[in-house]
C-alpha cells in the first residue's frame, strides 16, 4: 500500500526489525515438508521451536528441523513448552543456547497445569528473572493479567505474550479488555500467544493494538494448513491496517451513510 494511505513501523523485538507480525510454531504438522510449506505461506519471519519436543541437532540420527527452517532465513525462537518448573525452563533455555551457537532470544513458558496449560505465574516470574540476569532476551508467555504483564516487563523481558485463551483451544480472544489494558501500559511489544482459532481472531488481536500474534495449532490443525497459513497472514495484515486506520465510533442509533444536504427531492 502506498505511503499516501499510511506509514507503518516494523515490529521490533530485541533490537531487530521484522516486516511480518505473525509468528508461527512448528508442532503438529504431518511432516517436515508440510511444516516448511505452511511457514512459507504464513510469511512469518520468527519461528518458534519446542526444544524438549523437536530435534534441532540433539539427535544426529533423526531428521533435523533446521534443515527445513534455516536460521539463515528465519529467526529461530526456542521455547520451553512442556516445562512445569523454573529449573526445567532455565535448563531448556541454556540447552537451546548451546545448540544454536550462543543464541539468546527465547520464548519462556512455565506451565502450571497439564489440563488447562495455564501458566504458573510464580515460576514464570522466577525463571524470567534468572534468564534475564543470565543474558537471555526473554519473550514470555503469561496470562492476561495486566499487573503480571507489567511485572514481567519490569524484570527485563523484551516482549510479553498474554494468552487469548488456553493453548490449542481455538476459542479466540476471551478477554479483550485485559489485552487492551496490557497494551496501553506497555513499553515492550505485546503479542497474543495461544487461543487463536481462525483469521478473524488474528485480525481482532491486531485491531486491539497488539504488536503481533503467535500461533501454531490454528494453522497446523486446520483441514488445509497451507491455506489457513495464508489466511492468517492476510488476517494479521488486515487487522493491523484497520488499527492504524482508526475505526469509526460506535453509536446506539442509525446514521445515514450519505449526506442529507443538497438532496434533489
Amino acid at each position: 500500500m502506498s505511503e499516501r494511505h499510511f506509514t507503518d513501523k516494523p515490529l521490533t523485538i530485541a533490537g531487530k526489525n521484522y516486516n511480518s507480525r505473525l509468528l508461527v510454531g512448528t508442532g503438529k504438522y504431518r511432516d517436515l515438508e508440510e511444516t516448511k510449506l505452511a511457514i512459507e505461506a504464513s510469511g512469518a519471519e520468527i519461528v518458534t521451536v519446542a526444544i524438549r519436543r523437536t530435534n534441532i541437532g540433539q539427535d544426529p540420527e533423526k531428521p533435523n528441523l533446521l534443515d527445513v527452517i534455516s536460521p539463515d532465513k528465519y529467526t529461530i525462537l526456542p521455547n520451553t513448552a512442556g516445562c512445569y518448573t523454573t529449573s526445567d525452563a532455565v535448563r531448556t533455555c541454556r540447552l537451546a543456547r548451546e545448540l544454536l551457537d550462543g543464541h539468546t532470544l527465547v520464548k519462556l513458558e512455565v506451565l502450571g497445569d497439564e489440563k488447562t496449560l495455564f501458566p504458573d505465574i510464580t515460576a514464570t516470574l522466577e525463571a524470567a528473572e534468572i534468564l534475564v540476569k543470565d543474558g537471555f532476551q526473554v519473550m514470555v508467555y503469561t496470562n492476561d493479567d495486566p499487573i503480571i504483564a507489567k511485572r514481567l516487563e519490569e524484570l527485563g523481558c523484551v516482549a510479553v505474550m498474554p494468552l487469548a485463551a488456553p493453548i490449542g483451544s481455538g476459542l479466540g480472544i476471551r478477554n479483550p479488555f485485559n489485552i487492551v489494558n496490557i497494551i496501553e501500559n506497555a513499553h515492550v511489544p505485546i503479542l497474543v500467544d495461544a487461543g487463536v482459532g481462525t483469521a478473524s481472531d488474528a485480525a481482532m488481536a491486531m485491531e486491539l493494538g497488539c504488536d503481533g500474534v503467535l500461533m501454531n495449532t490454528a494453522i497446523a490443525a486446520a483441514k488445509q494448513p497451507l491455506l489457513m497459513a495464508s489466511a492468517m497472514k492476510k488476517g494479521i495484515e488486515a487487522g493491523r491496517e484497520a488499527y492504524l486506520a482508526g475505526r469509526m465510533p460506535r453509536k446506539s442509533y442509525g446514521s445515514a451513510s450519505s449526506p442529507l444536504q443538497g438532496m434533489f427531492f
